[in-house]
């Protein structure tokens, strides 16, 4: 228990640039003591006691705001960061060095018995508000983009993000878990992908167009000039993509 609440402590010094001092991370950090007070919880729920532990979920739910099953089984060196609204169900599996925002669900999608939570390798990062719901699993190291929903399983080393989550992988480049900015916005790469091929067939249209106008004229073809698309340059567009100037 003390080598867990060591790893604990280690975790919100080494990811937290705002914690000073261990009086200040033991009284000030409601992540830390609802995983302190969930460890002694799930010691008495495997020790045959279902009630006092449940009761000891409860209570710590309303010092932190954060709800943890004491059936839900996790690893040395987890940090909830504020935590504020995180749900942790019965049967969800947290493995170390994995890092927990405010507002995070790991619950069911179900009323199936058995084992309905999902499964977090180590070195796992949930953003802000992420839901991932099922016994899925998702590998190590990989990260959850803020406002994500993942349903389906998750390999090693990719980033979801989206509703519902689509995996992107990084190629092996390092991220830091704490660059929230660095993840990719797929939908709008998505868009600027079709967006270039408007464009390549509004070209090929009026390049057609054209050579048909020229055969109907009696122009050589040869005299057509390449037709040219109107770029899409559309505001409102360009301000989702966040390609504005003004933006």
């Amino acid at each position: 228990m003390l080598t867990t609440i060591r790893a604990d402590l280690a975790i919100v010094k080494e990811r937290d640039p705002a914690a000073r001092g261990l009086l200040e991370i033991l009284l000030c950090y409601p992540g830390l003591q609802a995983l302190m007070l969930h460890r002694i919880s799930h010691k008495l729920w495997h020790s045959g006691l279902p009630l006092l532990p449940r009761l000891l979920s409860q209570f710590t739910r309303s010092l932190t705001g954060i709800e943890i099953h004491p059936g839900a089984r996790i690893g040395h060196g987890v940090f909830i960061d504020h935590g504020m609204g995180v749900v942790i169900g019965e049967t969800a599996e947290i493995g170390n060095q994995c890092l927990l925002y405010q507002g995070v669900t790991l619950g069911g999608t179900g009323k199936e018995s058995g084992k309905r939570h999902p499964t977090l390798a180590h070195n796992v990062v949930v953003g802000a508000g992420a839901k991932v719901l099922g016994a899925i699993q998702v590998g190590a190291n990989t990260r959850i983009g803020a406002g994500s929903v993942v349903v389906h399983n998750v390999a090693a080393d990719c980033t979801v993000v989206g509703i519902p989550g689509r995996v992107i992988h990084q190629s092996g480049a390092r991220i830091n878990p704490l660059a929230h900015s660095a993840l990719p916005d797929a939908e709008a790469n998505v868009i600027r992908n079709l967006m270039e091929r408007i464009d390549q067939l509004e070209n090929q249209v009026s390049s057609l167009h054209a050579c048909l106008k020229a055969v109907t004229t009696g122009r050589p073809i040869s005299e057509v000039k390449p037709g040219k698309s109107q770029n899409l340059k559309d505001r409102e567009i360009l301000e989702f993509l966040g390609d504005s100037e003004e933006a």
